[in-house]
């Protein structure tokens, strides 16, 4: 581990995206809330059952991963639902570069391969739900396809979260194309971006960004990658950039330096930056290990970058200033390498860097500024294996595994549970918290936790 003291002097860099105007109205725009750091400013529960504290629990169609949303008194997610419709693939796949390029990014996965192309169509749905009661209010299917390839074992072909502006509704199903609805689910434009091959066939979840208008989408595969900006009111590409990079399934953020915004993606090959008005390429920093999954977080001017597979990398990058490339500059405030997360990304919260080892129940906490451990290797009992990424609200900290275990700890710079509860479902996609209230989407049901007390 390398660590370097951050100067004194570090100018304040805010990240303006348009969702980060939702927290103002006490809404989670996006899979990692308004600001992607993973915080809210709520004070939800800590303590919660099958039979205490869901405020309502409703079953929802098909399968998915995605966390949800929430926006003025409504939760958005996506889902796929498989039917008996018999049919093939728009493209199957060959031996291809696509093949050439995995085996010459090595062995399979930890947690095996995924599943090859299918023989039924999928219905690609967008739901709304009243966040008050989990009424469904409405279902739109903007994609009826026979999927190329499969997924993870573990993993699902509704990945990617909903995002919204407050304007709008974005849903990125990858294969299935971009699509952008207005509140009530009507469609108003849908783009197809072609086919993505993905490593090992472990399926697709990146999700999109929006800056201003511009709707920003990260298509990291194994075949040609790029990044892509739209007008987010018409749909029209803006501009596109190739990328030399292999599958990632991080979401790209914004960040705004010196007047002008840029857009950072992680990379196993290099993590970049690239300006959005053009997208041409800023700067570049190696040292992210393969399979990049956790999305990066911006704050004060620093740029927080985080991969686990098969090693341990977490950066932080000071962004005034930086351009070109970054690696041994003084650009690269500190590093930190090891115990760092393969599937959940990074929680920041007050000062703190929360995250786990690889995909499992063991917890980190670093001094933000500093790269200086808190804590590392703190084991939470009675949890295994954790996809959902931590969320902070109240001064706590929330970690859900994929057994329906959430652990409870305070903040801070010592791991102290204050309680652990357990929910009768797999639970894959993040918590989203608005107010006192907290909304986990399971493998079967979408849950509202909250006080029902009455106090």
């Amino acid at each position: 581990m390398r660590s370097t003291l951050f100067v004194s002097a570090v100018v304040a860099l805010l990240v303006f995206s348009a969702p980060a105007l939702a927290q103002q109205d006490g809404g989670w725009p996006s899979w990692r809330g308004a600001d992607g750091s993973g915080a809210a400013a709520g004070t939800p529960p800590t303590s919660w059952s099958e039979d205490s504290n869901v405020v309502w629990k409703t079953s929802m169609p098909g399968d998915g991963t995605a966390t949800p949303i929430v926006w003025k008194g409504k939760v958005y997610v996506t889902a796929v639902v498989k039917t008996d419709r018999k049919g093939e693939p728009k493209e199957k796949r060959g031996e291809s570069s696509n093949r050439r390029r995995s085996r010459r990014g090595g062995r399979r996965g930890r947690f095996g391969g995924g599943s090859g192309s299918t023989d039924t169509y999928h219905e690609f749905l967008v739901l709304a739900y009243d966040a008050n009661s989990g009424k469904e209010l409405w279902r739109r299917e903007v994609a009826n396809e026979v999927p190329h390839e499969g997924t993870h074992g573990t993993g699902s072909l509704a990945a990617s979260s909903v995002l919204t502006d407050g304007e709008a509704l974005y849903a990125f199903f990858g294969s299935r194309g971009i699509h952008c609805l207005d509140m009530d689910g009507e469609v108003k434009w849908s783009k197809d971006l072609g086919t993505m091959w993905t490593r090992n066939s472990f399926g697709e979840g990146a999700s999109p960004t929006v800056y201003g208008d511009t709707l920003i989408v990260n298509w990291d595969h194994e075949r040609d990658s790029f990044i892509v900006a739209f007008n987010k009111k018409t749909g029209k590409e803006l501009w596109r950039t190739d990328r030399d990079e292999s599958t990632t399934w991080g979401t790209p953020q914004v960040a705004v330096v010196g007047g002008k915004p840029q857009v950072i993606i992680t990379g196993t090959r290099a993590s970049r930056a690239y300006n959005l008005k053009t997208g041409k390429l800023i700067w570049s920093v190696s040292g992210m290990t393969g399979n990049c999954i956790p999305s990066p977080i911006i704050r004060d001017g620093v740029a927080y970058l985080m991969s686990g597979f098969r090693g341990s990398s977490f950066q932080a990058i000071r962004l005034k200033g930086a351009k070109g490339k970054l690696d041994d500059s003084k650009n690269l405030l500190w590093e930190h390498n090891q115990g760092t997360s393969y599937v959940p990304s990074a929680l920041l919260y007050d000062d703190n860097l929360y995250f786990l080892r690889v995909s499992s129940a063991v917890l980190t906490c670093l001094d933000a500024k500093t790269g200086k451990a808190h804590y590392e290797g703190e084991r939470l009992s009675g949890m295994r294996t954790v996809y959902a990424s931590p969320v902070g609200a109240g001064g706590h900290v929330y970690i859900t595994s994929r057994q329906g275990v959430t652990k409870v700890l305070k903040a801070g710079a010592k791991p102290e549970v204050v309680a652990t509860n357990e929910l009768d479902d797999t639970i894959d996609g993040s918590a989203a918290v608005v107010g006192d209230r907290i909304y986990l989407r399971g493998r079967k049901n979408l849950y509202c936790i909250g006080s029902t007390t009455g106090n």
